[in-house]
C-alpha cells in the first residue's frame, strides 16, 4: 500500500494500466524530473507492482495486475471485517 500511497506512484499505476511505457513516456506524461520518476518507479519494482522490459538504451515497464487484484482482495475483505464488527468494543 505503500507504493500507491505516494500520488505521483498512483499516476504512474493509472498511466501503466492502459499501455506499457518507457521513463520517456512517463516523464512526458507526469511532468517529473528522470530522478524523481526512477526514484518513484524502483520503489514500485521493489514492491512487485510493476515489471521492467529493457528494449536497447530503453526500459518499458509493465503494470502487473496480479499485485493490484491481490491487494484489492485484502482490502476487500477488511472491510468486510470492519463492517461486521463495527459495534464491537472491547471493554477498558
Amino acid at each position: 500500500m505503500r507504493a500507491l500511497a505516494d500520488p505521483l506512484r498512483l499516476q504512474i499505476v493509472s498511466l501503466l494500466a492502459h499501455e506499457t511505457l518507457c521513463t520517456t513516456h512517463l516523464i512526458a506524461e507526469t511532468g517529473a524530473r528522470q530522478t524523481n520518476l526512477s526514484n518513484h518507479l524502483r520503489v514500485l519494482r521493489e514492491a512487485g507492482v510493476v515489471e521492467t522490459e529493457p528494449c536497447g538504451r530503453y526500459t518499458y515497464y509493465r503494470l502487473r495486475p496480479e499485485v493490484l487484484e491481490s491487494l484489492s482482495e485484502k482490502l476487500s475483505a477488511l472491510a468486510a471485517t470492519a463492517r461486521s464488527s463495527a459495534d464491537v468494543r472491547r471493554p477498558c
